[in-house]
């Protein structure tokens, strides 16, 4: 036989930007692992420049980032480390995206409108990544504009098992937000054992951010009623869907989103709102000022932790949420 053969074992490396490392680190706790030494900082015109403290070559790379504010410079980041990976011969590049920055922008609403979401797979495609992993992407289809493995992650059992704990599951009716939300919202009923209702709203396309509620569909009369959604970024959208309930006689209000964006205006309209309890992730870093008394703040790191083992050893992802993913 010809050749060289040699014996050797495969190595997980775990690398962090900037934009969160507290999660970073958590999920490596929860891996028994460390971080990658790396430096990482700007040039006085903006410029980033990366680069890793100790070898990486023929490594299993995951390089996790969320795309929070300032979104455009940590996406950039973030390529800018697969890009690093690459030309460092790691064997393999996951990138690692807990929040998927411009994930709203998935189709083409009008004429002339750019679809940003698939221009983001592509960019990192292009960079070097080999698979990307992420939790609750806006929609679903994103996971086919990546030309390659999409781990799609699912908070809805953190979430949903934290809210069963503290309400009367016999009197919760789960809400969808919009049409968008029914099949997750079904699935929180078929976890909790609840009914459903669903909230139609209409947005106008021509003020962002701005959503006027139409009317609750369900009955929601006496009952708690538990508020699902992917993200929460200025707050209109799930504050006059609250009210809406109360207007249609809840006894409740509790809402949940995995992506806690808080834009704006969002932390004084849920403080002031008809939401007993706001219970969301951190995929995204939350600062002392974000915070309030009704928050409720679960960590991602652990199921991410599961997520990229299953994935280093070639397991399954899909048993992670009972075949649903």
């Amino acid at each position: 036989m010809t050749g060289i053969t040699t014996t050797g074992e495969k190595r997980m490396v775990l690398i962090s930007g900037r934009a969160h490392p507290e999660l970073a680190e958590d999920v490596a706790a929860s891996l028994g692992a460390e971080l990658v030494p790396t430096t990482l900082h700007d040039f006085a015109n903006s410029e980033i420049y990366v680069r890793f403290q100790e070898s990486v070559r023929g490594c299993d790379a995951f390089v996790i980032q969320s795309h929070t504010a300032n979104v455009n410079q940590w996406i950039m980041e973030q390529l800018i480390m697969v890009d690093a990976l690459k030309r460092a011969s790691a064997k393999r590049i996951t990138v690692v995206a807990p929040f998927y920055g411009y994930a709203r922008q998935d189709k083409k609403g009008r004429g002339r409108e750019p679809i940003s979401a698939r221009l983001i797979a592509d960019m990192f495609k292009t960079a070097g990544a080999d698979r990307l992993m992420s939790v609750d992407l806006h929609t679903a289809q994103i996971q086919g504009f990546f030309d390659g493995p999409v781990d799609h992650l699912w908070a809805l059992p953190l979430l949903a098992d934290h809210v069963g704990k503290r309400v009367d599951r016999s009197n919760i009716t789960i809400v969808s937000p919009d049409a968008g939300r029914v099949r997750v919202a079904d699935l929180w009923s078929d976890r909790l054992g609840a009914p459903l209702a669903i909230i139609h709203k209409r947005r106008d396309p021509n003020v962002p951010n701005q959503v006027k509620v139409h009317e609750v569909v369900g009955d929601v009369r006496g009952r708690t009623c538990v508020l699902v959604d992917d993200l929460i970024d200025t707050a209109g959208t799930i504050v006059q869907a609250a009210e809406a309930l109360k207007a249609n006689g809840a006894a409740d209000v509790v809402a949940t989103a995995t992506h806690a964006v808080l834009s704006g205006p969002a932390v004084d309209r849920l403080k002031n709102s008809a939401i007993s309890e706001l219970v969301v992730t951190n995929t995204l870093p939350i600062s002392d000022e974000q915070r309030f008394p009704q928050l409720t703040v679960l960590s991602i790191a652990p199921l991410l932790a599961r997520a990229i083992r299953e994935v280093f050893d070639d397991g399954s992802v899909t048993s992670l949420f009972e075949g649903h993913a």
